[in-house]
């Protein structure tokens, strides 16, 4: 991989890097349309990372569908895929790791302890593996990509990040890698959270200005779905991740809730500066 990418760059070439942990879907590839109309060469990592997952969770079962996501890569015209091993990617003496100390805590970290400082270190690997020019990372998981910015920014990586619009199935319930575990009453369930984000957007677009009134009043929506189980629903500032006490900027709506066993999460961003 890495002799490749030293020789498209020789050549003039442009690299994308779509970072995925495989089992792909239509949001993985609206991502790489996005890589393929950047740059003139289009990489696809398929790694499922066990530094992101933490004790209990669902890295054993996390869906592996190698074959089938090549014939979808195939047909979107990837250029490279690389596939490597856990063992290749982490030797029995790997000690390194790296920490966004602000950004990681909040939502999702405060719930998954070391879940960003395992994501964060995959992709610096992967940047220093494949050495791309732009890398294109998806907006569901906005903390991630949050976390991928700042570490470019602080270690003066030369990457440009891209950030992909979430993709959706008809019901507005975001497409996910995990969706496949719910069943069909679960999936239905599943369908509240995105009604949810798009309450909080209602509320704030008529001119509610509280995140505590935008936030009761989603909270009450989401106990009449007796389904889901919310870990986390907050309204921060969308640039940072920051608590906010009146609604006058870039906003994020986030959750993340179980369905059944299934942990989803979903956002939604907001600009009100100078609403």
């Amino acid at each position: 991989m890495q002799k490749f990418s030293r020789a498209a760059r020789a050549a003039g070439k442009t690299i994308a890097l779509v970072p995925t942990m495989g089992n792909l879907h239509a949001g993985h590839l609206s991502l790489i349309k996005i890589a393929k109309n950047k740059c003139d060469l289009v990489v696809v990592s398929v790694f499922v990372n066990p530094a992101q997952f933490g004790p209990g969770e669902d890295y054993k079962k996390y869906p592996r569908t190698l074959p089938a996501d090549f014939k979808l890569l195939r047909a979107s015209g990837v250029d490279i895929v690389f596939c490597p091993s856990a063992r290749q990617m982490y030797s029995e003496s790997f000690q390194t790791s790296v920490n966004i100390r602000c950004l990681s805590p909040r939502l999702c970290g405060i719930y998954r302890p070391g879940h960003f400082a395992g994501v964060a270190t995959v992709v610096l690997k992967l940047f220093n593996i494949v050495n791309p020019h732009v890398a294109v990372f998806g907006e569901k998981d906005y903390q991630q990509q949050l976390v991928i910015k700042k570490m470019v920014e602080d270690l003066n990586y030369d990457i440009k990040i891209l950030t992909g619009k979430t993709i959706r199935e008809e019901g507005g319930l975001a497409l996910s890698s995990r969706n496949r575990y719910l069943n069909r009453e679960e999936k239905k369930a599943a369908a509240t959270i995105f009604q949810t984000l798009q309450l909080g957007a209602r509320l704030i677009k008529r001119g509610e200005r509280r995140p505590g009134v935008v936030l009761q009043a989603l909270r009450s929506f989401l106990r009449k779905q007796s389904r889901l189980k919310v870990q986390y629903l907050e309204i921060l500032n969308a640039d940072d991740l920051t608590v906010i006490t009146k609604l006058c900027t870039r906003v994020l709506i986030a959750l993340a809730v179980f369905v059944g066993k299934t942990r989803l999460i979903d956002n939604i961003v907001l600009d009100i500066r100078g609403g």
